[in-house]
């Protein structure tokens, strides 16, 4: 089973933590690893069709001072497509100006939709062939940039038909929001003020994130498996789609602001 990691917060924020015990699980699943982050409307994204264990590209990032505050990171397990660089997770297009980024976790049998010229997978992934028919339907469906909600709308009429073929854990943003889909597993959690300390799970290290926020910081992380040991985590429901914005949940931040 491949792993997903997210990041969605309010301010620029550091993935370090998060990714050296996110990378730990890379020593069951072999078949290479990428990290997308954004940079206001830009992304930078590094992709790597070995493992992240032994990876300088992972080495790099853990070094790399990555503050962000939209981030998706995939660790894969190949199911469909070999390992190559092109089906590496994970994947960006571009849509109304912006660019939109993409990670998948499970199978898609059969789903085979007809694609436009516009949205064409360049690997042999049946993750890159969702993201871009999922890309095609959204252009269809709104001729500019909607809102999130209107967004988020758009993606729970579309996503069953996929999820309907398999598994489709997955994560996608454009540098605004964050969504997220639970076919089977995915948690999430907030860090925001009071802040702890939070111990990893996968390694022997720990972090007191009051000594590197404030008090107006808000995160929210979304992994495959919780990512520490103390902290409480919550479980997506089967078929739940959540959009995070600016570090929370999209109610609980509309109702924040």
């Amino acid at each position: 089973m491949c792993q997903l990691l997210g990041l969605n917060a309010n301010v620029p924020t550091d993935i370090v933590f998060s990714f050296t015990g996110f990378a730990c699980r890379a020593e069951e699943h072999k078949d290479g690893f990428g990290i997308a982050f954004f940079e206001q409307r830009g992304v930078r994204l590094f992709v790597d069709p070995a493992s992240a264990v032994g990876s300088p590209v992972a080495d790099m990032i853990r070094r790399y001072p990555i503050r962000s505050s939209h981030i998706l990171a995939h660790i894969r397990k190949a199911t469909q497509g070999r390992v190559a660089l092109e089906n590496t997770h994970p994947f960006v297009r571009e849509l109304w100006g912006r660019y939109w980024v993409f990670a998948h976790n499970g199978n898609l049998v059969g789903h085979a939709p007809r694609l436009h010229a516009s949205f064409q997978p360049v690997g042999q992934t049946d993750s890159e062939r969702a993201f871009c028919w999922l890309m095609q339907e959204l252009a269809k469906a709104h001729a500019a940039l909607p809102s999130v909600p209107e967004l988020t709308a758009t993606l729970r009429e579309l996503v069953p038909g996929v999820a309907a073929h398999g598994t489709f854990n997955f994560m996608l943003s454009n540098g605004e929001a964050l969504w997220a889909h639970a076919s089977t597993r995915l948690a999430w959690i907030v860090r925001q003020q009071p802040f702890g300390r939070a111990q990893l799970q996968d390694r022997d290290l720990s972090i007191d994130f009051a000594e590197h926020t404030t008090p107006q910081d808000r995160v929210a992380v979304i992994a495959t498996e919780p990512l520490t040991t103390n902290e409480a985590w919550t479980a997506f429901a089967p078929g739940e789609l959540i959009a995070f914005v600016d570090g929370a949940p999209l109610a609980a931040a509309g109702a924040a602001a």
